[in-house]
This record gives structure tokens, C-alpha cells and sequence, in this order.
């Protein structure tokens, strides 16, 4: 069978809409289980893109658990019994309740996140910590290189859980929903914005160095519903979920700044 492979638009995620693409032809039956992928050079030619992309769809698409490869024989598509590996699919993600499950499952990790970094956390952990917020601070508000350092944010606070199983599964949905972000573009962005964000991670580092466990959680949730909205996320259960958990003032914090956007 043909494969239905076209070349991708040009955007900061050449490699996952790569991916995404192979993935797609592995769940519609056109690569089947055993079959080998077309060389690098040829998936190069047909996406329209650098042979680097495609190693970094590949090798996305290996610790996914859809391919395996093996040096001078090249790639495979995993035998299906073998494929226990979770993947989140980043087509699916641009539908709104896709994104919006996924942002409700971010919330409940990260708020137990921060409680467990709150009683756990090395001197080494608060120093990544503060690099990350200084990255945020020195990047424009929603670059890649702003949204790149507030990911490193969350995943030191993953870290200082000294829970691996936490860190891994917390970083690779923080990690999917940074990318839907950037392919939607529709972050609101303004300094009072960048202001407000800042401060969030700001509340949620200092609760964390003075090991206030309910402190760390209630900054959790205030960013992440401060953060659910600031991405269009305004109707959604996630948002009201999260903001239903908060203290009464920051309960009226989050409702001021729905208005705000």
C-alpha cells in the first residue's frame, strides 16, 4: 500500500508534525507492524525538510515505542504487542477537548508536584529553579525561549519530588502542551501578562524554598488557571476545576484576571 506522505508547513515544529505524519500512516494500516520505514534521505525529500528533522522524528518516534532501529539496517515499525509505550497524539491535540483533557491532567500532577518538591528539594533543585525563572525573565514574554525556560521551571520542580516516575510522566505532558501552544499561537501576550506569569512561578519557587506544602499547592493552582486562560481555555471544566480548589482570595484573583483576558 502507497504511503499518503505530503510535505509539512514550515513552523518551529518541523519534527513532531514529521512524526505525527508517520504515525498517523502506522495507525491508518499503510506501515504495518514489521515494515521498515523509507530511508532518511527519502523521508527528507518527500516532507520537504533536513535530514536532521527527520532524525529527530525518528528518534521521537522510537522513545514513543512506535518504531525501532537498528545501526545500518535503519527503521521499523514496532510489532503491535510490543507498543506499550504512552504516546499523545499532536494532531489530536489540536481539537479543544483533546487539549483541554490534557491540561486538566497536567493540573492534577503538577499541583502534588509542587507538594512533594515543597518537603524534598536540595539546594541544587532551588538553584535550577531560580536559573529557570531568570531565563524567563531575560526571554520576551511567549518566545520559544520564554516558553522553553518555563518548561525547565516545571520540570526541576518534577525533579525535586526525587519521584523519577513523576518527573518522566510530568515533563512529557508539560512537553505536549508547550507544543500545542506554540502551533496555536493564541497565548495572549502583553506586559502585564509577562508580569502576572512571572509572578506566578515566582509565588510557587518561594513556597517551595520555605517547604509550605499548601502554600506550593495553592500557587499551583493559581497558575494553572491563570495559565488555562491565558491559552483560550476560558469555558473549559479544567480552568473551573482548578479554580474551585483555590482559597477564596485567589479564587477571586483567577476570576479577575478571566476578565482581564
Amino acid at each position: 500500500m502507497a504511503l499518503k506522505l505530503d510535505k509539512v508547513n514550515r513552523g518551529p515544529h518541523l519534527s513532531t508534525l514529521v512524526a505525527s505524519s508517520i504515525s498517523r500512516e502506522i495507525a491508518q494500516g499503510r506501515l504495518k507492524p514489521g515494515d521498515q520505514l523509507p530511508t532518511e534521505q527519502a523521508l527528507a525529500t518527500t516532507f520537504g525538510v533536513s535530514r536532521n528533522v527527520v532524525r529527530e522524528a525518528i528518534a521521537r518516534l522510537r522513545s514513543e515505542g512506535r518504531i525501532w532501529s537498528q545501526q545500518g539496517r535503519g527503521a521499523f515499525v514496532v510489532e503491535a504487542s510490543n507498543a506499550t509505550v504512552l504516546t499523545i497524539d499532536y494532531e489530536a491535540l489540536q481539537r479543544a477537548d483533546s487539549f483541554r483533557s490534557l491540561f486538566e491532567l497536567r493540573g492534577i500532577l503538577e499541583v502534588q508536584a509542587a507538594a512533594l518538591a515543597a518537603t524534598r528539594h536540595t539546594d541544587a533543585d532551588l538553584g535550577a529553579m531560580g536559573e529557570a525563572l531568570a531565563g524567563m525573565r531575560a526571554a520576551p514574554y511567549g518566545s520559544v525561549a520564554w516558553l522553553r525556560s518555563d518548561l525547565e521551571f516545571h520540570r526541576t520542580v518534577a525533579e525535586a519530588t526525587r519521584n523519577s516516575y513523576m518527573g518522566q510522566f510530568l515533563v512529557f505532558v508539560s512537553e505536549r502542551v508547550r507544543e500545542s501552544i506554540l502551533a496555536a499561537g493564541n497565548q495572549q501576550k502583553s506586559d502585564d501578562m509577562a508580569r502576572i506569569t512571572l509572578g506566578e512561578h515566582e509565588r510557587i519557587f518561594a513556597a517551595i524554598r520555605a517547604g509550605d506544602v499548601e502554600a506550593a499547592q495553592a500557587a499551583m493552582r493559581d497558575h494553572l488557571a491563570g495559565a488555562a486562560l491565558r491559552v483560550g481555555l476560558h469555558d473549559s471544566d479544567a480552568v473551573a476545576e482548578v479554580t474551585l480548589q483555590l482559597p477564596q482570595a485567589r479564587r477571586k484573583k483567577a476570576t479577575r484576571r478571566q476578565a482581564i483576558g
